[in-house]
């Protein structure tokens, strides 16, 4: 009896890794164009490619505006958040050590809380100058989209500085993400 379930199951097990294999596809497929459609990822400069603004439905010459800032914004911040991680590193890699230096950890620590300041100061800018741009309303949805959180990933409007696990302001208008 075996010798005939056994080709049997085989060629169950092979349609059901092929169909399996063919829903994984599928849905990574379906993902990675949802996610390239929901994030900041600049592409031509005419149309809008961020959601944060096709949500506030900036009108072309708006964006005209924005866009320019929005990418030298981008850069600053992405600068800023690479020297953070590298000074979080250090104190890592300091603690890592078998007598860490806690003076150069408090020193590294201050470095970082003065980076974070200089990503609040680059996001409050940020904002005061695309806030010229918008519209009253769009200045209301924008600002009502940061306290709620619904702009920002990890719930809230955190000035902080926006790689990996930090979230905030900065995250949104680098990347758009909001989960």
């Amino acid at each position: 009896m075996w010798k005939h379930t056994k080709p049997a199951l085989v060629l169950l097990s092979i349609a059901l890794n092929v169909a399996f294999a063919g829903v994984w596809l599928a849905y990574a497929a379906v993902s990675r164009v949802e996610s390239r459609e929901q994030r900041c990822e600049p592409g031509d400069s005419a149309s809008v490619w961020c959601p944060l603004h096709r949500q506030l439905n900036v009108s072309g010459e708006q964006w005209k505006e924005i866009e320019p800032r929005l990418r030298a914004f981008r850069a600053s911040a992405d600068e800023i958040c690479r020297q953070i991680s590298e000074l979080r590193r250090g104190i890592i890699d300091q603690l890592a050590t078998p007598n860490p230096d806690l003076n150069a950890v408090k020193a590294k620590q201050g470095e970082i809380l003065a980076g974070q300041r200089k990503m609040q100061g680059l996001v409050i800018d940020h904002l005061m100058t695309e806030k010229k741009v918008l519209t009253a309303e769009q200045q209301q949805r924008l600002f009502e989209m940061l306290r709620s959180g619904t702009a920002c990933d990890r719930g809230g409007p955190k000035l902080v500085p926006g790689g990996g696990h930090e979230g905030g302001i900065g995250q949104v208008l680098r990347t758009g993400d909001k989960d």
